[in-house]
């Protein structure tokens, strides 16, 4: 097996920016791929300044930006895999629990402000 055909297999992101419109990703292979922006409710109400607060985990193969909780991987990328936006507020306050034994609920991301707030 050739090392490209190696590299193809296993996509990476190299350096990823968010503009206005778009989601771009450099993979280490040499790609520019993108995807728009609407695909993330969380980046798309997010500040400039959050959507450039990001880091690379599992050595390239996601993106975090830890001030909106958003996690993308390079294969929700690469196959068009938009982020559902969860239908009322307090659906996003139960994706953000889970129950514990004996009924406790406990955060599991950090919790984010009112939509109203600094908007």
């Amino acid at each position: 097996m050739s090392t490209v055909a190696s590299v193809g297999n296993d996509p990476r992101i190299q350096k990823v920016r968010v503009t206005k419109d778009q989601i771009v990703a450099d993979l280490v292979d040499g790609r520019v791929i993108s995807v728009p922006l609407a695909w993330s409710w969380r980046l798309s109400e997010a500040t400039p300044a959050q959507r450039a607060n990001f880091r690379l985990i599992g050595t390239g193969h996601g993106v975090h930006w830890p001030d909106v909780d958003e996690d993308i991987s390079v294969d929700g990328l690469l196959h068009g895999t938009p982020a559902r936006r969860p239908r009322s507020r307090a659906a996003i306050v139960k994706v953000r629990t889970q129950r514990l034994p004996g009924g406790v609920l406990q955060r599991t991301g950090k919790q984010r402000p009112p939509l109203s707030a600094g908007r």
